[in-house]
């Protein structure tokens, strides 16, 4: 059988990664709606009944209004997936992290909307969640978050800036500590305490590091680095897209990590760096921003919605 899927936002850098990935596939077909009706209500209500889903790669406003199109349609409704922050908190959508906790999965394939996590936000809670599940790390820890990204994050001006060359290598920004990616950050991590998000980008264009420094002295118990560790990997186990790289992995490294590695990918890597003798450790998940941060993890939810086979490993 062949789903059918409207992407409305096809045009943006999210909605024509989507548009690739799915492109390459047998059992979907995607359905576009002319240039002429994009703004027709009605022609665009008409074609979303007759879809079986819809992915909204579009300012969280507009993201608003298509959600509430499709909803009207009632039991004719597609399944729709949202790439903007509009829903991502919201209890009546799902939350498009399947790695998040045990049947996550299970619930994005069964829900009627979909919130597709952001970039930044995915790497925080697959490095918090598990950990205070656990018990290791406190909710009302002073969470610290530090990331970069690749330029592709930023949006069509920001992306025309930096091949234009008029952009800065790298830049701090979103210093007013109110960045949109917070809110879900602290609702799926379970964080009781509001951490500090300083993002930041640098001149290349997809690929992201995100990073978290503890203090292991304020852990609860005299946690060491090795079962934080142990921890991730307990709670990824067996996963496609998200592996924990080990210390013995790691250690031929240098003690450097670079954010490139994953590009045009779907996975994610987690890694616990640790000085026990100063009592320190960071824990820095990599991903493209573009992929798992992105446009790969909305196909993943996709194919756990539409009931297809998951190819979205790459």
């Amino acid at each position: 059988m062949t789903a059918r899927v409207f992407i409305d936002g096809e045009a943006g850098t999210t909605g024509l990664l989507i548009r690739d990935m799915l492109g390459a596939r047998r059992d979907v077909e995607i359905v576009s709606i002319p240039s002429e009706k994009r703004k027709d209500v009605e022609a665009k209500k008409a074609l979303m009944a007759d879809v079986d889903a819809i992915v909204l790669c579009l300012p969280d406003e507009a993201a608003k209004e298509s959600a509430a199109l499709a909803g009207s349609l009632g039991n004719s409704a597609p399944k729709v997936l949202d790439a903007s922050t509009a829903h991502r908190v919201n209890p009546d959508w799902a939350f498009g992290f399947p790695e998040l906790a045990a049947g996550q999965g299970e619930a994005i394939a069964h829900a009627p909307r979909v919130a597709n996590p952001g970039c930044y936000s995915t790497g925080a809670i697959a490095l918090l969640r598990p950990l205070i599940d656990a018990g290791l790390v406190a909710s009302d820890y002073p969470v610290t978050i530090n990331a970069v990204s690749g330029y592709s994050g930023g949006g069509k001006s920001m992306i025309e800036a930096y091949e234009a060359r008029t952009a800065p290598d790298f830049e701090l920004y979103a210093l007013g500590l109110e960045h949109k990616h917070v809110p879900e950050i602290v609702k799926y991590s379970r964080l009781e305490r509001r951490p500090i998000f300083v993002p930041s980008v640098g001149d290349f264009r997809q690929g992201m590091l995100v990073s978290i420094p503890l203090h292991l002295e304020q852990l609860p118990g005299n946690v060491k680095a090795g079962q934080l560790e142990e921890a991730l990997s307990a709670h990824y186990r067996g996963g496609q897209y998200v592996r924990v790289v080990t210390a013995a992995e790691m250690a031929d490294a240098g003690g450097k990590l670079e954010p490139q590695s994953l590009n045009d990918t779907n996975r994610m890597e987690l890694r616990v760096y640790a000085n026990e003798a100063r009592g320190h450790a960071v824990l820095v998940a990599k991903l493209d921003n573009l992929g798992k941060g992105a446009s790969g993890a909305a196909v993943q939810n996709l194919e756990l919605m539409l009931s297809l086979e998951p190819v979205s490993a790459a």
